[in-house]
């Protein structure tokens, strides 16, 4: 049976997990490493619209209210907790993404079969391995990448295109995935899903710890 968001979950274990979620991410994206930080964690992306972020696994009041008075345009707060109770934390400026979802699943080989009418690829490079379903005819169906850590692997970046969904496409990826970070040795998947995502993943067995808001700082006018 898969759980929603506790509304009081065990902070300790979101702390771990998230901790844990940052140091797949890391790989997954190619940032910077994290930085400790007594709330949590800073992490530089280098992108104009993503300069920094800082994640927040128990949120506090006065911290976000600091972070967000002092942070500069192209920031962004990953705070796990619903986005009703951070909102009025926040300054002017700040603008809400879709909230993520915080989710975890035992692995265990995985046999996917690709859907007639298509291929899949797989390759890893740099710790990273990536899924890429085309039809074959050699256009883009799907996506997805895992970043494998010891004993958890981190799957992001998962994709379909439009005019190929409902197809089993996202379940073959995660599926991929799974099996690539099993055979790698982790025992636990871990990902942030956003609203959409959750319930193919939830279908797929994984389970929700906490949701997750995401907001960033506008870049000012001018």
């Amino acid at each position: 049976m898969t759980s929603t968001a506790a509304a009081a979950p065990d902070r300790a274990t979101i702390g771990t997990l998230v901790r844990a979620w940052i140091d797949g991410w890391i790989v997954s994206r190619g940032t910077s490493d994290p930085i400790d930080r007594p709330w949590g964690w800073t992490i530089d992306a280098g992108q104009a619209n993503h300069v920094s972020r800082h994640v927040l696994p128990a949120p506090a009041e006065a911290d976000v209210r600091a972070l967000a008075a002092t942070s500069v345009p192209g920031t962004w707060l990953k705070l796990f907790a619903e986005d009703d109770t951070v909102r009025p934390w926040l300054t002017e400026g700040w603008q809400f993404d879709q909230p993520g979802y915080l989710m975890t699943i035992p692995l265990t080989a995985e046999r996917p079969e690709v859907p007639a009418g298509y291929t899949l690829t797989t390759w890893t490079r740099g710790g990273v391995t990536r899924v890429l379903v085309r039809t074959t005819e050699g256009h883009f169906a799907a996506r997805g990448q895992l970043a494998p850590t010891g004993r958890t692997a981190v799957a992001d970046q998962i994709e379909t295109a439009p005019t190929h969904q409902r197809r089993g496409l996202a379940s073959l990826v995660m599926r991929a995935l799974q099996n690539t970070a099993y055979e790698a040795g982790a025992s636990t998947g871990i990902l942030v899903g956003t609203p959409a995502g959750r319930s193919l993943y939830s279908a797929l067995g994984w389970e929700t710890h906490s949701a997750m808001a995401s907001l960033y700082l506008r870049p000012t006018e001018g």
